[in-house]
């Protein structure tokens, strides 16, 4: 609890696995965003995104949502009537990247890649995406900010796995977090909801048939704050941001600005 980022990785969010009945399922109002990006990525079901830049489509699973928020973005994630009217499960990660000093008050952006254009390679057992940066001698499409790599691991028992490009990333942070499956990382099992740092020069052991996610990049000498949505290296742009959109400055999203997500007194949302 005291490592409070994995290279500019700042917040990851299992969304799920959740099972729905009809007419159930997620509803996330308008909400802002400054100072990060956030990644959306979907192992099951389909999220409804739609935002002040004007964008409205539907992410499903092995597809990537990245959007960057910098001087700040609003958006909500909803279901499709077409989803929302039958039983339905819903499995996935939104993680948040931090944006450099430099690059925290750009304009905002949005960007959506099929699982098509992610790179998507397969040896001895192991099939990995690269979501997200550089990993492996593969290069993800989306631009990043900063170094970093995310990828979706499905692995066979009895497989070892080394850490991204340890010749490259000689001094990058690197993490594992389980979706399925069993792992031991120098002899300690790590099962499903486990989220373990990596030391220099240390492998995954398969157990069993496992997925899971392999995160992280070069450290960062300063970590920024988080207020709900929000991050920031200066606590007075937080306030601004709250002031913001407590007084609805934000911008709206064009056809879905009719509900209002409240500023809270405390924590993070999606």
């Amino acid at each position: 609890m005291e490592k409070k980022m994995v290279g500019p990785f700042i917040f990851i969010d299992h969304m799920g696995p959740a099972q729905f009945a009809p007419g159930e399922g997620i509803d996330v109002r308008p909400h802002p965003h400054i100072g990060l990006a956030t990644i959306t990525y979907l192992f099951e079901g389909a999220i409804l995104h739609r935002d002040s830049l004007g964008n409205n489509l539907e992410i499903v699973p092995g597809d990537v949502n990245w959007m960057t928020a910098g001087k700040g973005i609003v958006h909500s994630e909803r279901e499709t009537l077409e989803i929302k009217a039958h039983s339905h499960a819903l499995d996935g990660l939104q993680c948040w990247v931090a944006l450099p000093k430099d690059k925290a008050e750009i304009e905002p952006s949005f960007h959506h890649i099929k699982k098509a254009e992610l790179p998507h390679f397969m040896q001895d057992g192991v099939l990995m995406r690269l979501i997200v940066g550089d990993a492996y001698g593969k290069s993800a499409r989306i631009k990043t900010y900063s170094d970093m790599f995310y990828l979706d691991v499905l692995a066979k028992a009895g497989r070892t796995i080394s850490r991204p490009d340890a010749e490259r990333w000689q001094t990058s942070e690197c993490a594992v977090y389980v979706c399925n499956g069993e792992i031991s990382i120098k002899g300690e099992r790590h099962i499903k909801g486990d989220f373990v740092l990596l030391n220099e020069e240390e492998d995954i052991e398969v157990e069993t048939n496992s997925r899971f996610i392999l995160l992280g990049g070069e450290p960062w000498s300063q970590t920024p704050h988080i207020y709900w949505n929000f991050v920031s290296f200066s606590k007075d742009r937080i306030e601004q941001a709250k002031d913001d959109w407590k007084h609805q400055r934000f911008p709206k999203i064009p056809g879905d600005d009719d509900e209002f997500t409240p500023l809270p007194n405390k924590g993070k949302s999606g």
